[in-house]
């Protein structure tokens, strides 16, 4: 595999009908996955993991059982760099500390972990530029006169050169509105659940353009709806998705073209 890229049920204090175990349970329920994920990924292979955070039970305080899990995996894989999903749609939560007591604001980011088997991890960000911003646009344009910032960071007449696009940054701003799309249609049409936690296929988009190349293959060990395998076939790229419950598996085969459920 080139890429493992996931979204498993994060440790929630409310239990999610698709399952979830609590933060206290997490790192050894987790760690077997990991194991096999380390095995099947490619040397310059690369897991990303999106990973929510928790609460402590009755208390306005944060656990630390991302960061727990996150040190564990650094004895097995490398850090490449941590990611950002800022959801500007999401619900203001926890409701009894941000809308009833007022003493937090909204839950809005969620951290998606790059590791990888190596230093060196197959990337290229040349598949992921952003347009560029008017005033580099006017810069390029117009030209600049090379200088340093404030900061002392000495900004080069390379800065010039029109790559095609921006580097973006590590915080990915992905709204998470959708409530009618073709999966959403056909489940419904089909009596089927509709899976609770669909992440955007923005999100996977990414780092699939990011990390892999046509033609390679994608893992999604928690494939839910199947969003990962959706975007990875419109990318060109081979994908497995594992789902444990069978009535998630037969709706995300309506993702794809006129399957139907069986």
């Amino acid at each position: 595999m080139s890429l493992v890229f996931t979204s498993p049920p994060f440790a929630l204090r409310r239990q999610k009908a698709y399952g979830n175990v609590s933060a206290a349970q997490y790192i050894d329920w987790f760690w077997p996955i990991a194991d096999q994920i380390l095995r099947v990924l490619r040397k310059d292979g690369s897991f990303v993991m999106e990973l929510g955070g928790a609460w402590n039970p009755g208390s306005g305080t944060r656990s630390l059982f991302p960061y727990e899990l996150l040190l564990r995996l650094g004895k097995i894989f490398s850090l490449a760099q941590d990611f950002y999903w800022f959801n500007p749609s999401r619900l203001p939560t926890p409701a009894e500390w941000v809308t009833i007591r007022r003493t937090r604001v909204k839950e809005a980011v969620t951290t998606l972990w790059w590791l990888s088997k190596t230093t060196e991890p197959q990337a290229d960000n040349r598949q992921v530029l952003v347009p560029y911003s008017k005033s580099m646009k006017r810069l390029l344009k117009d030209g600049y006169k090379a200088a340093k910032r404030p900061s002392q960071h000495e900004i080069g007449p390379h800065f010039q050169r029109d790559n095609g696009g921006a580097i973006p940054p590590n915080l990915l701003t992905v709204p998470n509105t959708r409530s009618y799309d073709e999966y959403l249609f056909r489940c419904r049409a089909a009596g089927l659940p509709i899976h609770p936690a669909r992440f955007p296929p923005e999100l996977p988009d990414f780092f699939i353009r990011f990390l892999t190349k046509p033609g390679q293959t994608v893992l999604d060990p928690f494939a839910g709806s199947n969003v990962t395998g959706q975007v990875a076939e419109a990318l060109g790229r081979n994908w497995a998705s594992v789902e444990i419950n069978a009535d998630y598996v037969a709706g995300s085969k309506l993702r794809f073209g006129d399957a139907e459920a069986a």
